[in-house]
C-alpha cells in the first residue's frame, strides 16, 4: 500500500509539474499592442495626391497655385477599393507634401484645399477617405511631411508649433489612425512665402520629437509611428520595396556623425534594411515602394506600372521577411487611381489568394524532438497549424535547436514555406533549415534565418514530398513557434526582358526557355499574331516595345514594356571633363559609369555635350543615376540645353531631381515645349556628395 500510494505521489508531482510548466520568458524588446496591430495588417498602400499630380513633378518647390486642384472626377472609394483588391488592409493618405499644400481645411495656413475650386472651395479629401475606409473596412493613416517650402515660418520655431497644430488637426478630426508617417526629406531651397531661398534645419533637434510623437500617443494611442528612428516603425533603408534576407525586429539607429542624435533624415539608413539583433528598441521595418516608377501621376509612365507578379516578388521580399509592405498609388488628373494601375493591383489580389488560400499541411501528423513540459495540451506542435499566430510550439529552456517532422500522409507538391513566430514573447529564432524526404532520404530543400512575425521561403522549384523535417538549428533562447505551412503558388511565365546595345539593336531575352516570345513597336499588347522574335532587330527611334513569352497557345506572360528615346549610334560627345569615360554616358549599358569624381577640380557646374548626329525634335531627356547603391556625384540640380551648331547655347530646362537618392531610376524631365536641335549639353548644378558628377546614362526623347 505505501509503494502504491507513493507511486501515485510521484505521478501526481510529475503531472503537475508538467502541466504547470511556466510559459517561456520573453526575449529581448517586445511589441505594444498597436505595433502587433500593425503587424497583422501586413500590407497597406501610401497616397500620393495633390498638386503635384497637375505640375508632374515629385516635389513642389511651394509656389504652386492651389487653383490646380480641380479634379473631375475624384473618387476616394475608388481609390480605396483598388487598394483593397489587391489585398491591402489598409491606406496612408498625403495630407501634405513637402511643397506644404493642405488637403484637408486646415487653419494653420492658407496653402490648402479652401482656395481650391474643388467643391467650390469647400472640399475636405481627408474627410472623404475617411468615410471611404470606414465604408470598406479599411484603416486610415496620414502622412503630413515635416518639411515645408511654403510656409515662411519654416527653419523657425514658430513653424514647429504650426506642424504640430496639424498634427492636432488631422488626428483630432479623421482618426482613428493605425498609424503616422514621418517623412526624412527636411530643408533645403524651397518658396518660403517668396523669399526663395535655402534653409537649413539641425535634424537632431529641430522638429522637436520627443513632444511631436506624444501628440500622436495623446491622441491617437493606438497608431503606430513611422520614420527613419521609429519610434515604432522603421524605415528600411531603401524605396524599392524589400528588406534584408536577414531582418531582425529589433533595432537600434544611428547618427551619421558620432555622438549626436539620431533622427528623421539624419540617420545610417542603410543599417534599416536588417535591423539590429539583439536592437535596443522593437522597431520593425516597411518596406515602401510606388506601384509606379514615381510617387505622384506622370502620364509618361502608363508603361511602367509594376506587374502582379513582380509585386508578388516584393510581397515575398517584404512582408515574408517579416516587415511591411507600403505600397504607393497614384490617382491621375481625374482623381482616382488609373485603369492600368487598379489592374495589377486587382490581379495580385488574386494571386495572393490563389497561393495561399490552402495550407496543405493541414491534417499532417506532427512528432517534435521536444516539447515544453512535455506539456503537449499547451506547448504541442499541433498549434502551428491553428489560424491563431499567438498560439505556439514551445520548447524547455535549455532546448533551443529542436527538431520537427511533419508527416503529410500523402505526397503533396509545393514552392512555398511559411513560418512565424509568437512575437508577444519577442524574436528568438536565428536561423532554421527544412529537408524533405525524398528517394528515401532526407534532401535539405530551403534554409533562412531571421523569422520574426512573418517569414516565407520561395523555393526556386516544385517539391513533391510526403514528409518534412524542420530543423531550428540556432536560437536565443526556447522556440516560441506559432505557425506553419506549405503552399503551391501558380504557374507562370516569367516576362521578356528587353534591351538595346550602342549600335541600335534590341534584343529580347527569357530567363528560361519558351516556345515564342512575340512583341509590338506601337505600344498594344502582344499576341500570338504579333511580330515573332527571331532575334536582335534594329527599331526606328522612340520605340514603344511590348513582349511577351508564350508557352504554346495557353500560357502567356506578362507583358514587358520599355520606352526607348532615340537611338545613339551616331552620337558623340563633344566636351566633357573626363574624355575617357565620356562615351558611358551614351552606350547603352546602365552598369558603365561615365565620373570626373577623381578629378582635382571641384568645382561646379560641371558639363557634358552631345553631337546627336543629325537634327531631332526634342521633347523631352533623361538621366539615369548610377545604379551601385553609391550615391557620390548623383546629380540633384541641372540646367539642360540644346543647340545647332555646338556653339551657341539655349537654355530649355532647369531644375531639381527630387528624391533621387531615394528613387535611383530615370529622371525624366518633359520640356515645356518640344525643340529641334542637334546638340544638347547636360550641367550638373549640384550633386548630392562626393567632389565630382557620375551619369550612367544620358537620353533624349
Amino acid at each position: 500500500m505505501k509503494k502504491i500510494i507513493g507511486l501515485l505521489s510521484l505521478f501526481i508531482i510529475i503531472s503537475v509539474n508538467g502541466f504547470c510548466q511556466a510559459p517561456p520568458k520573453p526575449y529581448g524588446p517586445l511589441p505594444t499592442q498597436g505595433q502587433l496591430n500593425w503587424q497583422e495588417m501586413g500590407m497597406y498602400c501610401i497616397i500620393h495626391y495633390g498638386l503635384d499630380t497637375y505640375t508632374n513633378k515629385e516635389w513642389g518647390y511651394g509656389d504652386e497655385d492651389p487653383k490646380l486642384l480641380n479634379p473631375s472626377q475624384f473618387s476616394a472609394l475608388q481609390i480605396v477599393a483598388a487598394a483593397k483588391a489587391g489585398g491591402f488592409k489598409g491606406v496612408v493618405v498625403v495630407a501634405k507634401h513637402h511643397d506644404g499644400f493642405c488637403l484637408w481645411p486646415t487653419k494653420t495656413t492658407e496653402h490648402n484645399i479652401s482656395q481650391s475650386p474643388y467643391k467650390n472651395g469647400k472640399g475636405d479629401i481627408l474627410q472623404e477617405y475617411r468615410e471611404a475606409c470606414d465604408k470598406l473596412g479599411m484603416k486610415l493613416g496620414v502622412y503630413c511631411s515635416p518639411w515645408d517650402r511654403n510656409n515662411p515660418n519654416y527653419g523657425t520655431p514658430e513653424y514647429l508649433k504650426i506642424y504640430q497644430e496639424q498634427l492636432r488637426e488631422l488626428y483630432t478630426h479623421y482618426g482613428p489612425l493605425f498609424i503616422s508617417w514621418h517623412d526624412g526629406a527636411n530643408g533645403g531651397d524651397g518658396y518660403y512665402g517668396g523669399k526663395r531661398e535655402v534653409r537649413k534645419i539641425d535634424r537632431s533637434t529641430y522638429y522637436d520629437w520627443k513632444n511631436t510623437w506624444g501628440i500622436t500617443r495623446k491622441l491617437q494611442p493606438n497608431a503606430v509611428i513611422f520614420g527613419d528612428v521609429g519610434p515604432d516603425v522603421r524605415w528600411v533603408g531603401n524605396e524599392e520595396g524589400h528588406a534584408g534576407e536577414t531582418c531582425w525586429a529589433t533595432y537600434t539607429p544611428h547618427a551619421p556623425d558620432e555622438g549626436k542624435e539620431p533622427g528623421n533624415g539624419y540617420v545610417k539608413d542603410y543599417e534599416g534594411t536588417e535591423g539590429t539583433r539583439d536592437g535596443k528598441y522593437w522597431m520593425p521595418a516597411e518596406c515602401d515602394v510606388s506601384l509606379r516608377p514615381g510617387w505622384f501621376y506622370h502620364k509618361t509612365q502608363d508603361g511602367g506600372v509594376k506587374s502582379p507578379y513582380t509585386l508578388l516578388d516584393l510581397y515575398y521580399k517584404s512582408v515574408g521577411r517579416g516587415a511591411a509592405l507600403d505600397l504607393g498609388l497614384s490617382p491621375d488628373q481625374r482623381g482616382i487611381v488609373n485603369e492600368i494601375d487598379v489592374k495589377s493591383l486587382t490581379e495580385f489580389g488574386e494571386l495572393l489568394k490563389q497561393t495561399f488560400a490552402v495550407n496543405l499541411a493541414k491534417g499532417a501528423t506532427l512528432t517534435a524532438s521536444n516539447v515544453r513540459g512535455n506539456n503537449k495540451a499547451k506547448y504541442g506542435p499541433q498549434f502551428l497549424l491553428d489560424n491563431d499566430r499567438y498560439t505556439y510550439w514551445a520548447t524547455d529552456d535549455k532546448i533551443t535547436t529542436p527538431q520537427l517532422i511533419i508527416d503529410l500522409h500523402s505526397s503533396k507538391t509545393f514552392n512555398v514555406i511559411r513560418l512565424s513566430e509568437n512575437i508577444k514573447l519577442g524574436q528568438r529564432i536565428d536561423s532554421l533549415s527544412v529537408d524533405a524526404f525524398i528517394n528515401n532520404k532526407w534532401q535539405q530543400i530551403a534554409s533562412a534565418t531571421s523569422i520574426g512575425g512573418n517569414r516565407l521561403i520561395r523555393l526556386t522549384q516544385n517539391i513533391t514530398a510526403a514528409k518534412l523535417r524542420l530543423r531550428i538549428t540556432g536560437s536565443q533562447a526556447a522556440i516560441a513557434l506559432s505557425d506553419f505551412g506549405i503552399y503551391k503558388e501558380p504557374v507562370h511565365l516569367t516576362p521578356p526582358k528587353i534591351g538595346r546595345n550602342k549600335a541600335g539593336k534590341i534584343s529580347i531575352t527569357t530567363e528560361a526557355p519558351v516556345s515564342s516570345i512575340h512583341y509590338t513597336l506601337n505600344g498594344q499588347e502582344p499576341t500570338l499574331k504579333s511580330s515573332l522574335y527571331k532575334g536582335s532587330f534594329t527599331a526606328t527611334d522612340d520605340a514603344v516595345i511590348k513582349a511577351s513569352s508564350f508557352e504554346g497557345k495557353d500560357q502567356q506572360s506578362e507583358t514587358a514594356f520599355v520606352s526607348l528615346g532615340y537611338a545613339k549610334a551616331d552620337w558623340k560627345v563633344i566636351d566633357a571633363s573626363n574624355n575617357n569615360q565620356a562615351e558611358n554616358a551614351i552606350d547603352e549599358n546602365s552598369h558603365s559609369l561615365y565620373s570626373t569624381l577623381k578629378q582635382e577640380s571641384t568645382s561646379f557646374p560641371q558639363q557634358i555635350s552631345i553631337d546627336l548626329g543629325s537634327v531631332k525634335e526634342i521633347k523631352a531627356f533623361g538621366y539615369l543615376p548610377r545604379q551601385d547603391k553609391q550615391f557620390e556625384g548623383i546629380v540633384d540640380s541641372y540646367v539642360f540645353y540644346t543647340s545647332n551648331d555646338g556653339k551657341e547655347w539655349q537654355k530649355v530646362a532647369s531644375g531639381e531631381f527630387s528624391n533621387i537618392k531615394a528613387s535611383l531610376i530615370e529622371q525624366p524631365v518633359v520640356l515645356k515645349q518640344s525643340i529641334k536641335a542637334r546638340y544638347f549639353k547636360f550641367e550638373a548644378v549640384h550633386v548630392i556628395a562626393g567632389n565630382g558628377i557620375t551619369i550612367a546614362e544620358l537620353s533624349v526623347y
